[in-house]
């Protein structure tokens, strides 16, 4: 009987953990234009961590993601804490709030794997990276067409919805300007059916 109720409790956690933990800033937008699971989005100018790597997808993101979060857990020129938003989970050493999405684009062959950084800071505020492959970049205001899906972010699944974001772009006569980019909202362990993913594809204003 406690065995069975441990497991309970287990997958009550491993259920509640995924939504609790991805409740963190995430970047603000306008909705332009909702069409089931389609949206148009404009986002305003923004400050990304970012570092480009080659590799396959999953290794590059996971590389990708240690590297920038280890700028922003304490290896910075700074030797203060940021105020992080609840409900991110506090860990020692200097550190700025995580947000959502952990995007990931390719670009050439290679991968951007970037962090949005917190709404607030300006490129003078943030503390420098200590690994020099760890950049800080302004990027301008854009508009966005996403589609948006939850389960495993799979390179299969991935295809199948960007032939589906293209699908629409077309079909709404959108001019894209961007190669796709990979939206991650939640932590890897996550149950597949609460995750949230995105394929963002920038589009002219």
């Amino acid at each position: 009987m406690w065995v069975g109720l441990a497991v309970a409790l287990a997958l009550v956690g491993a259920v509640l953990a995924g939504p609790l933990s991805s409740r963190v800033e995430h970047p603000k937008y306008h909705l332009v234009e909702a069409d089931g699971k389609f949206e148009i989005r404009d986002y305003p100018a923004m400050i990304v961590a970012q570092v480009e790597l080659t590799g396959p997808r999953e290794a590059t993101l996971t590389q990708g993601f240690r590297m920038i979060a280890g700028y922003i857990f304490g290896g910075n020129s700074a030797a203060h804490k940021v105020s992080m938003t609840a409900p991110v989970t506090q860990q020692a050493g200097a550190r700025i709030a995580m947000t959502a999405p952990v995007a990931q684009q390719a670009v050439d062959g290679k991968w951007c794997v970037r962090f949005v950084m917190p709404a607030g800071y300006t490129l003078q505020s943030l503390p420098r990276p200590n690994d020099p492959a760890v950049k800080l970049e302004e990027i301008p205001a854009r508009r966005f067409a996403v589609i948006r899906f939850s389960g495993l972010a799979r390179e299969r699944s991935l295809a199948r919805h960007e032939q589906q974001l293209d699908g629409y772009v077309r079909a709404k006569g959108l001019k894209a300007l961007s190669a796709p980019i990979d939206a991650y909202y939640n932590p890897p362990w996550t149950l597949p059916f609460l995750r949230r993913n995105e394929i963002m594809l920038q589009i002219a204003f």
